[in-house]
Protein backbone atom coordinates (compact mmCIF):
# COMPACT_ATOMS: atom_id res chain seq x y z
CA UNK A 1 0.00 0.00 0.00
CA UNK A 2 1.89 3.28 -0.97
CA UNK A 3 1.63 6.75 0.62
CA UNK A 4 -0.65 8.03 -1.11
CA UNK A 5 -3.19 5.27 -1.28
CA UNK A 6 -3.07 5.28 2.84
CA UNK A 7 -4.09 8.71 2.75
CA UNK A 8 -7.48 8.45 0.54
CA UNK A 9 -8.73 6.10 3.11
CA UNK A 10 -10.14 7.43 6.14
CA UNK A 11 -7.86 6.73 9.50
CA UNK A 12 -9.09 5.20 12.27
CA UNK A 13 -10.62 6.94 15.32
CA UNK A 14 -7.60 5.76 17.11
CA UNK A 15 -5.43 7.62 14.81
CA UNK A 16 -7.17 10.90 14.18
CA UNK A 17 -8.65 11.70 17.61
CA UNK A 18 -5.37 11.66 19.36
CA UNK A 19 -3.95 13.91 16.17
CA UNK A 20 -6.69 16.33 16.62
CA UNK A 21 -6.27 16.34 20.57
CA UNK A 22 -2.47 16.78 20.01
CA UNK A 23 -3.54 19.94 18.44
CA UNK A 24 -4.66 21.76 21.81
CA UNK A 25 -1.34 21.33 23.61
CA UNK A 26 1.08 21.84 21.32
CA UNK A 27 -0.90 25.70 20.53
CA UNK A 28 -1.66 26.03 24.65
CA UNK A 29 2.50 25.16 25.33
CA UNK A 30 4.33 26.12 22.56
CA UNK A 31 2.67 29.18 20.98
CA UNK A 32 -0.01 30.26 23.75
CA UNK A 33 -2.77 30.32 20.88
CA UNK A 34 -6.57 29.12 21.01
CA UNK A 35 -7.72 26.80 18.18
CA UNK A 36 -10.65 28.20 16.50
CA UNK A 37 -11.91 29.64 13.07
CA UNK A 38 -14.92 31.58 13.64
CA UNK A 39 -12.64 35.23 14.89
CA UNK A 40 -10.94 34.71 11.09
CA UNK A 41 -13.60 37.18 8.99
CA UNK A 42 -13.20 39.83 11.80
CA UNK A 43 -9.29 39.65 11.26
CA UNK A 44 -9.65 39.52 7.68
CA UNK A 45 -12.23 42.68 7.59
CA UNK A 46 -9.62 44.54 9.89
CA UNK A 47 -7.04 44.25 7.34
CA UNK A 48 -9.31 46.85 5.47
CA UNK A 49 -9.79 49.97 6.04
CA UNK A 50 -12.76 50.71 8.04
CA UNK A 51 -14.40 53.35 10.78
CA UNK A 52 -16.31 51.19 12.32
CA UNK A 53 -13.78 50.62 15.94
CA UNK A 54 -14.99 46.87 15.78
CA UNK A 55 -12.54 46.05 12.75
CA UNK A 56 -9.97 48.93 14.21
CA UNK A 57 -7.21 47.22 15.93
CA UNK A 58 -3.72 46.03 15.17
CA UNK A 59 -4.63 42.32 13.02
CA UNK A 60 -0.42 41.77 12.87
CA UNK A 61 0.11 41.48 16.32
CA UNK A 62 -3.14 39.47 17.94
CA UNK A 63 -4.25 36.94 15.32
CA UNK A 64 -1.77 36.85 11.76
CA UNK A 65 -1.16 33.39 13.40
CA UNK A 66 -4.94 32.88 12.74
CA UNK A 67 -5.03 33.90 8.89
CA UNK A 68 -2.21 31.58 8.36
CA UNK A 69 -4.06 28.51 9.65
CA UNK A 70 -6.71 29.25 7.61
CA UNK A 71 -5.09 29.52 4.61
CA UNK A 72 -3.58 26.35 5.88
CA UNK A 73 -7.02 24.84 6.16
CA UNK A 74 -7.64 25.89 2.46
CA UNK A 75 -4.83 24.75 0.75
CA UNK A 76 -5.44 20.92 2.94
CA UNK A 77 -8.64 21.11 1.42
CA UNK A 78 -7.46 22.10 -2.14
CA UNK A 79 -4.70 18.79 -1.84
CA UNK A 80 -7.45 16.77 -0.38
CA UNK A 81 -9.69 17.33 -2.91
CA UNK A 82 -7.31 17.30 -5.52
CA UNK A 83 -5.23 14.45 -5.23
CA UNK A 84 -5.74 12.54 -2.09
CA UNK A 85 -9.44 12.32 -3.09
CA UNK A 86 -11.51 8.76 -2.66
CA UNK A 87 -12.71 7.88 -6.26
CA UNK A 88 -15.23 5.14 -4.73
CA UNK A 89 -18.95 6.73 -4.36
CA UNK A 90 -19.83 7.54 -1.05
CA UNK A 91 -21.29 4.40 0.96
CA UNK A 92 -24.43 5.04 3.11
CA UNK A 93 -25.92 2.77 5.15
CA UNK A 94 -29.38 1.46 4.37
CA UNK A 95 -31.54 2.89 7.07
CA UNK A 96 -29.97 6.31 5.90
CA UNK A 97 -30.81 5.83 2.47
CA UNK A 98 -34.40 5.06 3.59
CA UNK A 99 -34.61 7.87 5.81
CA UNK A 100 -33.19 10.09 3.08
CA UNK A 101 -35.42 9.48 0.63
CA UNK A 102 -38.07 9.44 2.55
CA UNK A 103 -37.63 13.32 2.84
CA UNK A 104 -36.77 13.53 -0.83
CA UNK A 105 -32.94 13.77 -0.99
CA UNK A 106 -31.89 10.77 -3.38
CA UNK A 107 -29.13 9.13 -2.58
CA UNK A 108 -26.38 8.86 -5.83
CA UNK A 109 -22.77 8.11 -3.98
CA UNK A 110 -21.95 11.88 -4.34
CA UNK A 111 -20.38 13.62 -1.27
CA UNK A 112 -23.00 16.13 -0.98
CA UNK A 113 -26.87 15.89 -2.25
CA UNK A 114 -27.38 17.97 -5.56
CA UNK A 115 -30.82 18.50 -5.25
CA UNK A 116 -29.73 20.22 -1.68
CA UNK A 117 -26.37 21.90 -2.55
CA UNK A 118 -26.06 22.87 -6.09
CA UNK A 119 -26.28 26.41 -7.52
CA UNK A 120 -29.88 25.28 -9.15
CA UNK A 121 -30.92 24.42 -5.58
CA UNK A 122 -30.06 27.90 -4.34
CA UNK A 123 -32.75 29.11 -6.76
CA UNK A 124 -35.28 26.80 -4.53
CA UNK A 125 -36.58 28.40 -1.18
CA UNK A 126 -35.28 25.03 0.21
CA UNK A 127 -32.08 25.30 -0.88
CA UNK A 128 -31.97 28.94 0.02
CA UNK A 129 -33.14 28.14 3.63
CA UNK A 130 -30.64 25.69 3.81
CA UNK A 131 -27.55 27.23 2.33
CA UNK A 132 -27.87 30.92 3.22
CA UNK A 133 -30.17 31.16 5.81
CA UNK A 134 -28.17 28.27 7.41
CA UNK A 135 -25.34 30.12 6.89
CA UNK A 136 -26.12 33.28 8.30
CA UNK A 137 -27.58 30.85 11.60
CA UNK A 138 -24.03 29.36 12.13
CA UNK A 139 -22.46 32.70 11.59
CA UNK A 140 -24.49 34.33 14.10
CA UNK A 141 -24.29 31.49 16.41
CA UNK A 142 -20.46 31.11 16.28
CA UNK A 143 -20.12 34.96 17.33
CA UNK A 144 -23.10 34.84 20.11
CA UNK A 145 -21.36 32.40 21.51
CA UNK A 146 -17.87 33.74 21.40
CA UNK A 147 -16.65 31.21 19.61
CA UNK A 148 -17.35 28.52 16.86
CA UNK A 149 -17.33 24.34 17.64
CA UNK A 150 -13.92 23.66 17.26
CA UNK A 151 -12.80 26.28 19.28
CA UNK A 152 -15.35 25.55 22.17
CA UNK A 153 -15.17 21.89 21.81
CA UNK A 154 -11.59 21.72 21.37
CA UNK A 155 -9.67 24.48 23.38
CA UNK A 156 -12.79 25.82 25.19
CA UNK A 157 -13.40 22.09 27.15
CA UNK A 158 -9.93 20.95 27.05
CA UNK A 159 -9.33 24.22 29.59
CA UNK A 160 -12.32 23.44 31.68
CA UNK A 161 -13.99 26.62 30.54
CA UNK A 162 -17.97 26.34 31.74
CA UNK A 163 -19.06 28.96 28.79
CA UNK A 164 -17.40 26.36 26.33
CA UNK A 165 -19.49 23.83 27.85
CA UNK A 166 -22.91 25.74 27.73
CA UNK A 167 -21.67 26.42 24.07
CA UNK A 168 -21.32 22.58 22.92
CA UNK A 169 -24.29 21.75 24.64
CA UNK A 170 -26.12 24.84 22.87
CA UNK A 171 -24.41 23.43 19.42
CA UNK A 172 -25.51 19.28 19.80
CA UNK A 173 -29.05 20.71 21.28
CA UNK A 174 -29.56 22.72 17.98
CA UNK A 175 -28.10 20.28 15.53
CA UNK A 176 -30.70 17.42 16.83
CA UNK A 177 -33.40 19.73 16.81
CA UNK A 178 -32.79 21.17 13.49
CA UNK A 179 -32.20 17.82 11.85
CA UNK A 180 -35.49 16.04 13.44
CA UNK A 181 -38.26 19.35 13.40
CA UNK A 182 -36.80 21.78 11.03
CA UNK A 183 -35.10 20.31 8.27
CA UNK A 184 -38.20 17.97 7.50
CA UNK A 185 -40.62 21.06 7.41
CA UNK A 186 -38.05 22.52 4.95
CA UNK A 187 -37.64 19.79 2.65
CA UNK A 188 -41.51 19.45 2.21
CA UNK A 189 -41.72 23.45 0.89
Amino acid sequence: MGILELLQNPWPWYIAGPLIGLTVPTLLLLGNKQFGISSTLRDACAMLPSKNPFFRYNWRQTSSWNLMFTLGILLGAFIAATLLSNPNALTVTPDTTQQLESLGVPVTGAFLPASLFSWQALLTLPGFLLMVGGGFLVGFGARYAGGCTSGHAISGLSNLQLPSLVAVIGFFAGGLVMTHVFLPLILKL
